[in-house]
């Protein structure tokens, strides 16, 4: 019994090989098989700012990914006044059909962005295309637009100081 075991040993690759399972790609790493390896996508980044004394842009102008690939992509941002302003980006897509198909993982645009004055932020935006994107889809526009929203402070005033609220008033 002990040298029929060992003798399978060989034969284990050959075996799964035919039978296509527990297959290895490039350096016997797991071969993802709901990457789409046959075409590729090119996501594009815009940014924009609504009102707002920031700066913001991407650090690559475009990705080519293959749909089902894991991809990140990296935004910085610059609060460019001399107070601490608060802002929460908003996507959109282009063509819309492409919203269906692109899945955010982890994004700024998750929670409200508050920078100091005059701080520079990078953040991520981690993302897969689906592999079901119709294939006539060859370019996905991702763009960002920042609005100024409040902060986490209850109540502002005009002068910046901080009041608190009273509850159940």
């Amino acid at each position: 019994m002990f040298g029929f075991g060992y003798a399978l040993i060989p034969l284990y690759p050959v075996v799964c090989g035919a039978l296509g399972i527990n297959q290895t790609g490039v350096d016997d790493r797991p071969v993802n098989t709901q990457v789409d390896s046959s075409r590729l996508v090119t996501v594009e980044f815009d940014t924009n700012v609504h009102d707002m004394a920031w700066t913001f842009k991407p650090l690559v102008g475009h990705l080519s990914v293959h749909p089902g690939e894991l991809a990140q992509a990296m935004f910085e941002v610059t609060n460019t006044r001399d107070v601490p302003v608060t802002g929460q980006a908003i996507p959109s897509y282009g063509p819309p059909l492409a919203a269906e198909h692109f899945r955010k993982l982890e994004c700024f645009c998750f929670n409200k962005q508050t920078l100091a004055p005059g701080e520079r932020r990078q953040m991520p935006v981690v993302f897969v295309v689906d592999s079901a994107l119709p294939k006539e889809i060859a370019t996905i526009t991702l763009s960002y637009t920042f609005f100024e929203v409040e902060g986490n402070r209850r109540a502002e005033t005009s002068s910046g100081s901080v009041h608190k609220v009273k509850e159940g008033v």
